[in-house]
């Protein structure tokens, strides 16, 4: 049984479990509760507001205490988004965001973690860090914001930028193949694995609540628009005239499908093991996919990431994967029970001197 966006609603642990919520005669939260009072700075026209007022007018759903709530950002436009909400939170250092958000997740069973950066901090100098905690599964739900360039560093091209990209720093095009992020986390195996848009507020609210609920690490790409370095990257899919032909809505149990229903069009499987649209009109119904993102094996959802290209013909867009799997952070902390439990106890003072003067030291003259 799932819901609209392909999120379990049964038997599935929650990822606030654990969190400290507002008591049943608690006054409701609402957005104003969750909005700092520093000035948001970004450029104008910038993307990040959109996602920032989804956020805020999301979270008071949660119903857990804003002091349980903590936000970790690396380096970049997308990384100001601590000063802005009226929770606990950490500008950190580049690309180390996921690593720091493994610590207080795996020492605080209390806290609902976030992590928000984007392509350039994720992606680059942060890569090792994603992808080892999308393998680890920590429960945290990280917010990859997408806009296909460097913005705080002034218009560098980045590790999602297309091949030929004008840049300052590639004059002459870019020669580097770029990341589809939703592919690079499904090749970490990410538990739950998610794409939209900042300007789509329903369908981002909608994926925010799906990857808060689901306990491991949530990977969300986000569309984000930069107006000044790389203005208009996603106008295909924003406009309302092309959406209905490009964007390929995903929803668990659900055939794939793009397009009007006098043009409609479904996808099946292509020699080779590929994935093709075809008229609906000539394929039966068994031939059609249908999209399951509970399926254990990932590579349903992979394929599904391979139909993205440069010319955004046909774009995914939803929960790609929602598997369940041991956390890290909950197996961590299971170990040390057990240690407890078995006579072990936490460490002493003695136990330090004896680790520090053992016999895996060296004297150096």
């Amino acid at each position: 049984m799932s819901t609209e966006l392909g999120m379990p609603s049964l038997g599935v642990p929650h990822g606030t479990a654990g969190v400290p919520r507002l008591g049943e005669d608690a006054t409701p939260q609402t957005k104003k509760e969750f909005t700092s009072d520093q000035e948001v700075r970004w450029c104008p026209g910038c993307g990040d507001y959109a996602i920032l007022a989804s956020v805020q007018g999301f979270l008071p759903e949660l119903g857990l205490k804003r002091e349980n709530i903590v936000f970790v950002s690396g380096i970049g436009c997308s990384s100001r988004f601590p000063y802005y909400l009226d929770t606990y939170g950490m500008h950190s250092i580049h690309g180390r965001a996921p690593a720091i958000a493994t610590g207080l997740a795996t020492s605080r069973a209390d806290l609902s973690v976030w992590v928000v950066t984007g392509d350039g901090d994720a992606l680059s100098i942060g890569g090792n860090h994603l992808i080892h905690a999308l393998r680890r599964n920590v429960n945290m739900t990280i917010l990859l914001f997408n806009n296909q360039i460097y913005g705080l560093t002034k218009g560098q091209y980045s590790p999602t930028s297309e091949v030929g990209k004008v840049t300052k720093s590639t004059p002459m095009g870019s020669v580097d193949h770029p990341f589809n992020p939703v592919s690079l986390a499904l090749g970490a195996e990410a538990t739950f694995v998610a794409r939209t848009m900042d300007s789509d507020r329903k369908h981002l609210t909608g994926i925010l609540k799906a990857a808060a609920a689901h306990r491991g690490t949530s990977l969300v790409e986000i569309y984000q628009n930069c107006p000044i370095f790389n203005d208009g990257a996603f106008d295909l899919i924003k406009d309302r005239s092309q959406q209905e032909a490009r964007i390929v809505h995903l929803t668990d149990g659900e055939r794939v499908q793009v397009g009007p229903e006098d043009d409609r069009q479904v996808l099946v499987r292509a020699a080779g093991g590929a994935m093709e649209f075809v008229p609906a009109s000539e394929v039966g119904e068994r031939e059609v996919v249908v999209h399951d993102a509970t399926a254990g094996d990932p590579t349903q959802a992979f394929a599904l990431s391979r139909l993205d290209s440069p010319q955004m013909t046909h774009v995914p867009m939803g929960i790609f994967r929602n598997v369940v799997r041991p956390t890290y952070d909950d197996l961590v902390r299971a170990q040390v029970d057990a240690a407890v439990d078995t006579g072990g106890g936490p460490a002493t003072d003695e136990d330090l001197d004896a680790l520090i003067h053992g016999r895996d030291t060296w004297t150096v003259a």
